[in-house]
């Protein structure tokens, strides 16, 4: 199937529409640019530019204060300890676990988006996989810092590691809490690595760009020597393929045994089987939206708007109205399940998550989640920037309200009504889940800044000029019959 120049036609809203399916074509992935080298031009002058724009600093200013913030709200409670949340006696989690739950779920998009679209050769990947990763690595940090402040004693937090020590003290191995610390540092580690290699070539072509000594240094130590010869590519491609595969298994995995730290118990509403895919279906629809969240301003503001398409915001939006009818069927399957085990414990566990005190968080989720993305059925509302955007929104609302619900409202109502309370949560609670989005949001325009937030090399790879023919032919990675330069050419050697 050829890539060939077609009648443009465009939306409402003055965008080239690319999204239309014609027998014999291939829609265009990179719309007015012809060249390799107005690729690099397009994503490199984001981080060359010698000021930000307005919006950047105005959006980072408030992003920094926010975990200035966060850092206020974590130093008081280790001064003065788990009291200054909204814990009581039945529900000893709350906003914390339910952030670290929220956080590990965004990160799960980058990490399918590169790995497991990769394998499967889905050529539109290549515009959005850069910073779909970039927001893993910085989700999965926020992540990580929940469990770390939640066990109240912080200066013990090296008792979740097998450390020897002088008492003789051993973490559970069969808990499921220990097997989270190993999950999500696997994770992050992998989701780290697959970043970074992915980044080189490009990081070569900032380096041979550069004009400052200090960003010569510093991008020439990151790229590892990186001049594009054949060599260097043939073990790029194939490091790349290594890990991709390795991530591939790690996607399924980490919110699996997420989920196993309330499947595994006794609690009515937490112990059911359908927790693992259940949860790995949430983490993907919640990470895809956070993904169409991100995306959108960032191409209009960094004008990238001709390589991140309407095609593939259109292609998320498929995913995210896909991952939202699990989500809704599996929402409903509780129930089920729930009224056919003839257990009353988890028949009164649904039927108080949908009528009792948490009512109001319940329906929330269920609109938020449920509801909207079934817009997502009209081809006017996938392809409507504004539509998408908000509708992500509402996507990245819903789902932290369903961590709050599993969490929250099995815990305070279970088995003895004498031992039931009321969850209300403190401003420390509040401003401590703001400041995560802070660090989250500071660490995501720093990255947009100072690093390339398009692999230039993977969309080029998949331009017809990457290859003799023509053809729009190759794995979307640089395979096929990709061209090749002089290796000390000025992108980085790529062709």
């Amino acid at each position: 199937m050829t890539t060939l120049p077609i009648e443009r036609a465009y939306l409402p809203s003055g965008e080239v529409d690319n999204t239309d399916e014609r027998p014999g074509e291939r829609a265009e992935l990179v719309l007015g640019h012809e060249t390799f080298h107005q690729v690099t031009e397009t994503v490199c002058r984001v981080t060359e530019a010698r000021r930000p724009p307005l919006v950047w600093t105005l959006g980072f200013l408030f992003s920094l204060m926010l975990t200035g913030m966060l850092g206020a709200m974590v130093t008081y409670l280790i001064v003065t300890g788990v009291g200054v949340w909204g814990l009581n006696n039945p529900v000893a989690w709350a906003f914390d676990i339910t952030n670290f739950v929220f956080w590990v779920g965004i990160g799960h998009a980058g990490t399918l988006i590169s790995a497991i679209l990769f394998l499967f050769r889905q050529k539109w990947r290549t515009a959005i996989n850069r910073f779909a990763e970039a927001m893993t690595i910085f989700a999965v940090i926020c992540a990580g810092l929940f469990p770390g402040i939640h066990i109240g004693r912080v200066w013990m937090a090296y008792y979740l590691f097998p450390l020897p020590n002088q008492m003789e003290m051993w973490p559970q191995f069969r808990s499921p809490l220990l097997w989270d610390v190993f999950a999500v540092s696997t994770y992050f580690t992998v989701s780290l690595l697959f970043w970074y290699v992915g980044m080189i070539p490009d990081l070569a072509t900032l380096r041979d760009r550069a004009t400052g000594r200090i960003r010569q240094i510093a991008y020439g130590l990151f790229a590892l020597g990186w001049r594009g010869s054949h060599r260097h590519w043939h073990r790029y491609e194939r490091a790349y393929l290594l890990l991709a595969a390795l991530s591939t298994p790690l996607v399924l995995s980490v919110h699996s045994v997420v989920s196993f730290d309330f499947a595994v118990s006794q609690l009515p509403g937490w112990h059911t089987t359908i927790f693992p895919p259940y949860f790995v279906a949430g983490a993907i629809f919640s990470g895809f939206a956070m993904v169409v969240t991100l995306a959108v301003p960032a191409r209009q503001l960094f004008g990238l708007k001709d390589i991140i398409t309407i095609r593939h915001l259109e292609n998320m939006n498929k995913v995210i109205l896909v991952t939202g009818c699990m989500v809704g069927y599996a929402y409903a399957m509780e129930f089920f399940i729930a009224w056919y085990s003839g257990s009353m414990y988890e028949q009164f566990a649904f039927i108080n998550r949908a009528f009792g005190q948490y009512w109001w968080a319940y329906w929330i989720m269920v609109s938020c989640n449920v509801l909207t993305p079934q817009l997502f059925w009209f081809r006017r509302i996938r392809t409507s920037i504004w539509g998408m955007f908000i509708l992500s929104l509402f996507v990245n609302v819903g789902m932290w309200f369903e961590r709050f619900v599993i969490i929250v409202t099995s815990l305070a109502n279970d088995f003895l009504p004498s031992s039931w309370d009321h969850f209300t949560p403190t401003w420390v609670d509040s401003l401590t889940m703001l400041g995560a989005f802070g660090l989250f949001f500071t660490l995501f325009l720093l990255f947009c800044r100072y690093l390339p937030m398009i692999a230039m090399a993977e969309v080029k790879a998949i331009m017809p000029a990457a290859h003799a023919d023509g053809h729009g032919g190759g794995d979307g990675h640089g395979g096929g019959e990709r061209a090749r330069v002089d290796p000390n050419a000025r992108d980085g050697g790529k062709p």
